[in-house]
């Protein structure tokens, strides 16, 4: 599995956020974006996730298994976190797991790995900010993506929440996937290539 980025360019509001932008992440590699609020962390995890359209550039993604395509092959965690608020956390779960087509784990199982089992029958809306976020983060177990894209996947999070995403990342790693994340809290992991961008003048 290879994914290669090649002199990406984007704009928001019509103004150039990036350019120039190229890497390359073989299987079992993760990458870290870095820089100030404004520099173009999400537009690029957009770009990539193929929710927004480059300005110049290319993406090329290699596997060896039946995606149909980069976009296909990735999981894409924003800043929201894409439930219904008057929708159960079972029922917002069930719903993104029949989108995404065969499971990959239980929703009670993926509910008990980020420790949040007793939830299950809660609506989404009485969660606390970090119990939505780690349910969340649950969705990305439910259903296999090799390509983890993930902006501030611990924003607010307390210490032990953060040390699980940690954990599920670098199992994710370990199994020979990708992940791309922009952060700007350091996720207490080793070996993660980083690209810093800046503001763009």
């Amino acid at each position: 599995m290879q994914l290669i980025a090649e002199s990406l360019a984007a704009e928001r509001s019509g103004e150039l956020v990036f350019s120039d932008i190229s890497f390359s992440l073989d299987k079992g590699d993760g990458l870290i974006i870095t820089g100030p609020n404004g520099a173009g962390k999400s537009t690029l995890l957009r770009v990539i996730a193929g929710l927004l359209p480059s300005l110049g550039g290319s993406l090329e993604f290699e596997s060896g298994d039946s995606w149909t395509g980069l976009a296909d092959a990735c999981h894409y965690l924003g800043h929201k976190n894409a439930m219904k608020d008057a929708l159960s956390v079972r029922e917002n779960l069930t719903f993104w797991q029949a989108f995404y087509g065969p499971p990959h784990m239980t929703i009670d199982d993926a509910l008990n790995y980020v420790g949040l089992q007793s939830t299950a029958d809660l609506p989404f809306g009485y969660l606390s900010t970090g119990q939505r976020r780690r349910i969340s983060i649950a969705k990305l177990l439910i259903n296999y993506r090799p390509v983890w894209l993930l902006d501030e996947p611990t924003a607010g999070l307390d210490a032990d929440s953060e040390q699980v995403v940690s954990h599920l990342l670098r199992e994710h790693l370990d199994d020979g996937d990708i992940a791309i994340v922009a952060t700007h809290l350091p996720l207490g992991l080793e070996g993660l290539k980083e690209l810093k961008l800046e503001l763009h003048p």
